[in-house]
């Protein structure tokens, strides 16, 4: 079998997802998410039920479920998953009760290290017409590290941001997918029984990766992983063995539209802010010497020297060190804490660590 030596990127391929999985390269791929078939079996044929099936199943189909063949199905991909992902990746695979404790079983055998389980709680999930059990009204996501000591990127104070300055929780109300976003056939049925919400793939993506990261799906469908992938500025590699749901995910993704540079901007994690002295900001003059620095509130204030510590009243040394005594306090992030003035607004230093890469004058 011929290798390829380069990755598909920004690309549906149509085809089994084990067999073109193993063309690609070893740690090549920064995220993975996967839509796995449901551990559904009938008469030998795995299957994807439509959305009112799987809320109506019952013990009839339970009972044609080939345990042996799916954990075998599902070791295949999610070892082929591991191999391509790099060192800090990670997996994110969604499920029902019908796969998804077997599947996280596996993935655990196989090495990754399971960070969170989400559950996605559908706000209108389809009813359970026999009345023999509860509403099926939630799906299940795993994520997980590439392995124990993987340094996995996690977008916290991005997702903090997105939740209206709260920690984002582990359970996401989201809508089913309906209306113009749901895709359809000529007949005007649903094109695939279970296509994900964007909602739900630009929550996962937004959380894990970063522009440009490259992301696969090695369960297309009609591309909704590809399509918020291409929105958000990261590249995609989708797999779909079925060339109407392929067909489908190409043309949805051309239509996607990349969102401007400024646009994918995200607020940064604390580690991924530069690490740098306040004298480089006095050096540089971004800070010029003799600034007057201030708490939010203007309650106190301090005097930048030449050599970068700050004065305030007998007290003189860093930015921390200075913040923590004015405010009677046992430490003080000195980023946060002090503001400098501009155009009649007070502005945190913490928002010229930045401009450190980018010309003085500019």
């Amino acid at each position: 079998m011929e290798i390829v030596r380069e990755l598909p990127l920004d690309q549906i391929l149509l085809g089994d997802s084990v067999r073109l999985m193993r063309m690609l390269p070893a740690a090549s791929v920064h995220c993975v998410f996967a839509d796995p078939p449901y551990n559904l079996q009938l008469r030998g044929e795995l299957r994807r039920p439509d959305d009112s099936l799987v809320d109506g199943v019952d013990d009839d189909w339970d009972r044609f479920t080939d345990f042996a063949a799916y954990d075998a199905f599902t070791r295949d991909w999610l070892g082929e998953c591991r191999r391509l992902l790099r060192k800090d990746g990670t997996l994110w695979v969604i499920g029902t009760y019908h796969n998804i404790f077997r599947i996280g079983a596996i993935l655990q055998d196989l090495g990754f290290w399971v960070l969170n389980d989400v559950i996605w709680r559908k706000s209108n999930p389809m009813p359970n017409f026999r009345g023999r059990r509860f509403t099926n009204a939630h799906e299940t996501l795993i994520w997980a590290a590439r392995s124990r000591d993987s340094r996995h990127r996690f977008n916290y104070r991005a997702m903090k941001a997105l939740n209206d300055d709260l920690q984002m929780r582990s359970d996401w109300f989201i809508p089913l997918c309906t209306g113009p976003e749901r895709l359809r056939n000529m007949h005007g049925l649903k094109l695939h029984p279970t296509q994900k919400p964007e909602a739900l793939l630009h929550r996962v993506l937004l959380a894990s990766t970063a522009p440009a990261d490259i992301v696969l799906d090695p369960f297309a469908g009609t591309g909704t992983t590809a399509a918020v992938a291409k929105r958000l500025g990261r590249h995609f590699i989708g797999i779909e063995r079925h060339p109407a749901y392929a067909e489908a995910a190409i043309g949805r993704v051309r239509h996607t539209s990349v969102s401007s540079e400024d646009g994918l901007a995200t607020t940064q994690s604390r580690r991924e802010v530069p690490r740098v002295p306040f004298g480089s900001l006095v050096e540089r003059g971004l800070v010029p010497v003799g600034t007057t620095l201030h708490d939010r509130q203007r309650r106190v204030s301090a005097i930048v020297t030449a050599d970068g510590s700050v004065v305030a009243g007998a007290t003189r040394g860093s930015i921390h060190k200075v913040g923590a005594v004015v405010q009677n306090a046992p430490s003080c992030n000195g980023w946060t804490f002090w503001h400098f003035e501009r155009d009649g607004r007070l502005l945190p230093l913490d928002d010229l660590r930045g401009a450190l890469g980018r010309d003085p004058a500019e």
